[in-house]
């Protein structure tokens, strides 16, 4: 916006109607600078109240009767020339002033950037002291904690030293202990097997004895056994034999009693059929007589 008005003021210098336009008073301005973001500023132009526009004086027609001299000529062009002049001079300043205000803005503008970088660093360098001894009181606690720690371990690793080498010697002494007591078992151990070779050995002779004396009661008893089969094998033949002599009797008793019962109703069969002939002859012998007394029978009506 600052450079518009500048190009505008010094473009208006340049231009065929600044000879003609009236001089007009030029609106005082203010040029306002203010940081809103770090590094950038805003500038801020602001302009005076506008004035009623004057309308120009109309100018008086010449009549083409009265003519110019070269005197009117000269004396115009020089109060145009002084007005010229005039604008300028006023342009001129107005500029210089814009740009004093700039150079305003921007001298307060480094000195805040160089205020701004000062209480920064200054904070920084606070910032960095503190973060410093922080860091020394926590390198300094820390080697107390690991002192502390490394004391600790060393009371720890002698206390496991002396507790190795009590259950070192507690071992030894107990293993001792075990060797004499393997060797006593092993001794009695042995004499027990000793024992009992002799036991088994008693066991194995009485067991023979016994196996023996079974056997010589096994023989008997299969001596009687066989024996006494005989005996019952002879009983069963003669039982048999009377068996069968008894089913030849039934067999020729069964016979005689079928041939008895048949031939007894054969008889009754014939005497049955003997009696259904003369039966049947005699009806047939009554049926022939009734015949014969109708075809003799003379007829009712001659």
């Amino acid at each position: 916006m600052l450079i518009g008005l500048v190009r505008e003021s010094v473009m208006q210098c340049f231009c065929h109607t600044c000879s003609r336009a009236p001089h007009l008073p030029v609106a005082p301005t203010e040029v306002r600078c203010q940081e809103k973001t770090r590094g950038g500023l805003r500038y801020e132009v602001i302009l005076g109240e506008a004035e009623p526009k004057v309308q120009p004086p109309k100018k008086q027609q010449l009549s083409p009767k009265n003519s110019m001299s070269v005197q009117d000529i000269e004396e115009k062009l020089k109060a145009a020339e002084e007005r010229r002049q005039l604008l300028e001079s006023n342009k001129m300043a107005a500029l210089s002033a814009k740009m004093s205000k700039i150079e305003e803005a921007n001298r307060k503008r480094d000195e805040y950037n160089n205020q701004f970088i000062t209480t920064t660093k200054e904070a920084l360098d606070q910032k960095m002291g503190q973060h410093v001894e922080k860091r020394e009181a926590i390198i300094t606690d820390l080697k107390s904690k690991m002192k502390d720690h490394i004391e600790n371990v060393e009371k720890t690793r002698l206390t496991l030293e002396q507790q190795t080498d009590e259950v070192r010697t507690a071992i030894e002494d107990k293993l001792k202990t075990a060797s004499q007591q393997r060797d006593d078992n092993i001794k009695k151990m042995l004499e027990r097997l000793k024992e009992h070779e002799e036991q088994v050995q008693k066991v194995r002779e009485q067991n023979t004895q016994r196996l023996q004396q079974l056997d010589a009661a096994i023989q008997e008893k299969l001596g009687q056994a066989r024996t006494r089969k005989e005996q019952i094998e002879q009983e069963q033949r003669e039982k048999l034999r009377n068996h069968l002599n008894k089913s030849m009797e039934v067999k020729q008793f069964v016979e005689e009693t079928v041939k008895a019962r048949i031939s007894g109703v054969a008889a009754f069969i014939e005497d049955k059929l003997a009696t259904a002939l003369l039966k049947r002859e005699e009806q047939i012998r009554r049926k022939s007589d009734i015949a014969k007394k109708y075809v003799n029978m003379p007829p009712p009506f001659p």
